[in-house]
């Protein structure tokens, strides 16, 4: 990918009652994230059906009205308080022709209920808030829900859960757009990792908040990235962390979601594809330097975590050659 392209509009959709963190967060990121020689990477717009939009709290006034949707490369929908609530038609319709012409839709928190009542969720997998998914899969039972994931990425439809999550969707976004050394430097300026292994589930309450779960294995979880080019087995991770090697498994998967071998695979492709980007290395020598023991499980391994190989990657967000 060369980074002369045109820059990427982001067209936010602010709804009345609108979830002020479900517009705010997102729209930082998007704001925020630069290409190399600090050049903008979006142009982010806010639309409304009518100028002034409720947000219970205060109101805002958008600067676009729901023409501003049309030309969007992406448009974002927050969440609102009352996600039951109907969306008027000419909203739903904009969003429809939208996705018509291939525009690229994704929703945050219970956003998702405005994607389904546009008809845009039908026969695809989706997620939202926690709280809210029974009532989505109640109330459209020809969308498959996904309670227990962080964000759904359907190719052109995405959805997230709540308003921490759609900072990950736009996180992925962007490294789906620019590549994986852009998306770090935007996850940095908003203080967030690039990538939170695990889904939802594991923020449920079903604790008291005074133990919040995952914190415990933070550590490890640093010391894993810190030593993801070693040959660790289980054994060496639980040793570290001074656990047996069953209950390393069961508090890890509580904690994250996947499995410590798992979560180190994952981080040895984020590393690989750092220097992909960054340097002229042959892949060869790259599958060394993150831990794999073959090039072959490398390319195998890579393909399943990131969906191309690791050449074609490089031919899309390599910056060593630019």
């Amino acid at each position: 990918m060369s980074y002369v392209a045109a820059m990427h509009t982001v067209a936010f959709l602010a709804l009345d009652d609108v979830i002020p963190s479900d517009l705010a967060m997102p729209l930082d990121v998007f704001s925020r994230t630069r290409l190399p020689g600090e050049r903008p990477a979006y142009r982010v717009r806010v639309c409304a059906a009518e100028p002034e939009v409720d947000a219970r709290a205060f109101s805002l006034r958008a600067h676009h009205d729901l023409s501003g949707l049309v030309g969007a490369d992406t448009i974002v929908v927050p969440g609102t308080h009352d996600p039951t609530a109907p969306v008027p038609e000419k909203t739903l319709a904009a969003l429809r022709e939208a996705a018509d012409a291939g525009t690229r839709i994704a929703s945050i928190c219970v956003g998702t209920f405005v994607l389904a009542q546009a008809g845009l969720l039908d026969g695809l997998r989706a997620t939202t808030h926690w709280f809210a998914t029974d009532h989505l899969a109640a109330a459209y039972p020809e969308i498959d829900v996904d309670p227990d994931v962080l964000y759904v990425d359907n190719g052109q439809i995405l959805t997230s859960a709540g308003a921490a999550a759609g900072m990950d969707l736009s996180l992925h976004l962007v490294r789906r757009d620019y590549g994986s050394a852009v998306a770090a430097d935007s996850a940095r300026l908003s203080v967030m990792p690039l990538e939170r292994e695990g889904g939802q589930a594991q923020f449920i309450v079903n604790q008291p908040p005074a133990m919040p779960r995952g914190r415990a294995l933070e550590p490890l979880l640093r010391w894993l990235d810190e030593n993801a080019a070693r040959d660790l087995t289980l054994d060496d991770i639980a040793d570290h962390a001074g656990l047996s090697s069953r209950t390393l498994l069961r508090r890890f998967r509580e904690q994250t979601g996947t499995t410590p071998l798992q979560w180190l695979h994952r981080a040895r492709v984020r590393q690989a594809q750092h220097l992909l980007e960054t340097t002229e290395h042959p892949v060869e020598r790259i599958a060394a330097q993150v831990g794999f023991g073959s090039p072959t499980a490398f390319r195998d391994r890579f393909k399943r975590v990131a969906g191309v190989s690791p050449q074609a990657y490089r031919r899309a967000f390599s910056s060593a050659r630019h």
